[in-house]
């Protein structure tokens, strides 16, 4: 289960964006963008094509610098202590490479001598992580995608970060592999309590993946959208209502504090409402006191597709 921002709230977060801005030529490609990202989140950061989506992510780890604001991981910033803000971070910003004729194990140890304070338990925990033990002794060329695309990963956490950055980690992967890795990533956020930035233009694989995604066009923050059912539940819902008669239907319901009439659809006899989920008993019996019959009600759930066209004013994904 992943956590809500109610959850969250008050704690240090793990990635904070303050005022991040990226100009080149005078043009600003990232534009005072600010968000945080708490600990276990998986969070999403979506945006068209153009939107600022990579730019942001080699910002965060330091491989572009930034024209002005910060990033602060663990409260360490990047501008001022790069060494103790990166130190935080695992990250897979292009496709992971590794040494096709050596094995998993070995390609893990190699990166093992190259760091301090990595033990064979800590590899042992990862591959354990992301379910590849039982293909650490066999060589990286015989991987499928999503192997090596999970043998990244483990590589990413093998420093123990508190942040894990992927840019599209199901990029050419088919539908079970990218059930494995969400099924993986989730288990990371849980298990190990790290905060996961994860880029992808599969909308609905965000949706099942994420505890909140956030929404960049134009280098320009938009907005965010917690996924949580404990937070879905207490937000705004669309019924569609199905009568005998509308037109009284709509002046009982306007009647009621919180209940909003968005739409009469006479040759349905049916009115959709927008209004808080708590409200529909009420809504249901002052229609009922007022002897008005009711044949259906419909709740009407808009995609996370739906909104990021609304959002971005129906530009397409990257």
């Amino acid at each position: 289960m992943m956590k809500s921002s109610s959850e969250i709230k008050g704690t240090i977060p793990v990635l904070s964006l303050k005022n991040v801005t990226k100009r080149i030529g005078g043009k600003a490609i990232v534009d005072r963008m600010s968000f945080d990202i708490h600990k276990g989140e998986i969070v999403g950061l979506l945006g068209p094509n153009g939107a600022g989506k990579t730019t942001t992510i080699r910002m965060i780890v330091g491989l572009i610098q930034m024209s002005e604001g910060d990033v602060l991981i663990q409260g360490k910033s990047i501008r001022n202590d790069f060494t103790g803000a990166i130190r935080h971070i695992g990250a897979i910003i292009e496709n992971p490479e590794f040494y096709p004729y050596m094995t998993g194990y070995d390609n893990l140890k190699q990166y093992q001598r190259m760091s301090s304070g990595i033990t064979e338990e800590r590899i042992k925990a990862v591959t354990e992580l992301v379910g590849l033990e039982a293909a650490m002794n066999k060589k990286v060329k015989a991987y499928s995608l999503g192997m090596r695309q999970r043998l990244g990963i483990a590589q990413a956490l093998l420093d123990n970060p508190s942040l894990l950055i992927l840019d599209e980690p199901t990029n050419g992967l088919d539908p079970a592999g990218i059930r494995e890795m969400r099924q993986y990533l989730q288990r990371i956020a849980v298990q190990e309590g790290i905060s996961i930035l994860v880029s992808s233009h599969l909308l609905s694989e965000m949706e099942l993946m994420c505890s909140r995604v956030v929404v960049i066009q134009e280098g320009k923050y938009v907005t965010h959208r917690s996924l949580s059912d404990k937070e879905e539940q207490s937000k705004q819902l669309s019924v569609v209502v199905r009568v005998d008669d509308i037109e009284r239907a709509s002046r009982v319901s306007t009647s009621i504090d919180g209940v909003e009439v968005i739409q009469l659809l006479k040759d349905s006899s049916e009115l959709v409402l927008a209004l808080q989920n708590e409200l529909i008993p009420q809504v249901v019996s002052k229609l009922g006191e007022d002897n008005i019959k009711i044949y259906r009600i419909t709740e009407t759930k808009i995609s996370l597709e739906d909104e990021f066209l609304k959002w971005t004013g129906g530009s397409r994904i990257a």
